[in-house]
């Protein structure tokens, strides 16, 4: 059996560890701090939500994982609870949503924005588990609130029915 001298194996080490530091260290910059990446920073908050001038929960969103994550802490007046999390993807070049309930209840949306607003879409089972189209927009209103407008089809996009719509406004702010 052949040894390789201690001092070969400690040269060699020496030589390649710091390669290897520098290879482990070059990674891509933290944080989203593309303009994209703050498109949606109008829903960042605390809120007081409402339906029909009707208390409906609070809403809190904070930003999350360097800039990347929105994350939703939804709490209903009725004992419902949720969370979503929301994200730019840079290669897609779409915005993303994941939501999930204290039902057990999931919804994956995608979207874009534009106009001072996200509109995200996807599918959702419907009646007899027929997936259903759903839509879900965000309008930035001019005097800081916002409305969430979540609709779905039963028609494959025709006509849209409104299952959600609220006006959050700040945490504690009075019209």
């Amino acid at each position: 059996m052949h040894l390789v001298p201690r001092w070969v194996v400690f040269a060699g080490f020496s030589i390649l560890a710091p390669v290897a530091a520098r290879a482990q260290g070059a990674t891509p910059p933290t944080g989203c701090t593309a303009a994209e990446h703050r498109q949606f920073d109008f829903w960042l908050g605390r809120w007081d939500v409402t339906v029909s001038g009707q208390a409906a929960g609070t809403n809190e969103i904070t930003l999350e994982e360097d800039g990347c994550v929105l994350h939703e802490h939804w709490v209903g007046s009725k004992g419902g609870t949720g969370q979503s999390f929301n994200w730019y993807d840079r290669a897609a070049g779409r915005w993303h949503q994941v939501w999930v309930d204290n039902q057990g209840t999931g919804l994956q949306l995608s979207g874009t924005y534009a106009d001072s607003k996200l509109t995200l879409t996807g599918s959702a089972p419907g009646p007899g588990g027929t997936p259903q189209p759903q839509r879900l927009t965000f309008f930035r209103n001019t005097d800081g609130s916002v409305r969430q407008l979540w609709e779905t089809s039963s028609d494959g996009g025709t006509t849209w029915q409104a299952v959600f719509d609220d006006d959050a406004r700040a945490a504690g702010a009075v019209d």
